[in-house]
């Protein structure tokens, strides 16, 4: 695992804004009716070009062939749907992303599963992305880290199941867009526990990175968390660091 192209770390799904459209017609979305029975057509390019229809189209009828296809040889229409699945969240498809992750031997397949994990909302979905965040390439943690800071309105025992590791791989991880998603995704967590000793480490391993980190990209989310969860201790400790111009 370790050896794949670690510019998968590059590859980021990102988000549009309205503005871009401003003077333009929004492409219109593919039609569902279309793009349904060619989830299940024998030709691979037709079977990707359906799933990627469905990342953007959300439709209960999917998620079988969907699932059907993580599945499939063609690890571009294994990717496809993955994230087609994470815009489609159905707890039917849970186990079948647990299982692909685990086989899938393409990081590319892997990163898409744990962003459709992190979409699920599922307490199933805890022990695979902690175990992805510590063992996996670099993609795959990088998405691990923020599927993790996704769960925090699944359960109280899921959010304190997931702090731990993310602290771990804070302090630990060699890569700083890692430790960054690790730093948000603490924050994300923070706020849905009461102050007990899990919540005092969060804070603790935050202002560690406020004060610490190499890397002022990690620093800055390190801070940015502690301001969204308004923790009196982190806030003085902000305080500080600014009047000392740091």
């Amino acid at each position: 695992m370790q050896n794949e192209d670690l510019n998968l770390l590059n590859i980021q799904p990102t988000a549009e804004s309205p503005l871009d459209y401003i003077g333009e017609e929004e492409p219109p979305k593919p039609d569902p009716e279309e793009m349904l029975p060619l989830l299940v057509s024998t030709e691979a390019s037709e079977r990707m070009i359906a799933a990627r229809a469905f990342c953007e189209l959300q439709d209960e009828r999917a998620i079988p062939p969907l699932i059907q296809l993580l599945e499939d040889d063609c690890p571009l229409v294994r990717v496809s749907a993955a994230y087609a699945l994470g815009r489609n969240p159905s707890s039917e498809a849970v186990e079948a992303l647990i299982q692909q992750l685990e086989r899938d031997f393409n990081g590319y397949v892997r990163k898409g599963v744990v962003w459709a994990l992190g979409n699920c909302g599922d307490r199933r979905s805890l022990e695979p992305l902690v175990d992805a965040l510590r063992t996996d390439i670099p993609a795959v943690r990088l998405w691990s880290a923020s599927s993790l800071g996704q769960m925090a309105k699944v359960g109280y025992e899921v959010v304190i199941g997931a702090i731990p590791p993310l602290i771990e791989a804070l302090r630990r991880d060699s890569m700083p867009a890692i430790r960054s998603n690790c730093a948000w995704a603490i924050g994300q967590l923070c706020r849905e526990l009461p102050s007990n000793i899990v919540y005092a480490g969060a804070i603790d391993a935050l202002i560690e990175v406020l004060e610490e980190d190499d890397d002022m990209g990690v620093r800055e989310d390190g801070k940015s968390s502690l301001l969204r969860v308004g923790d009196p201790r982190g806030l003085q400790v902000i305080e500080e660091l600014e009047a000392e111009g740091l």
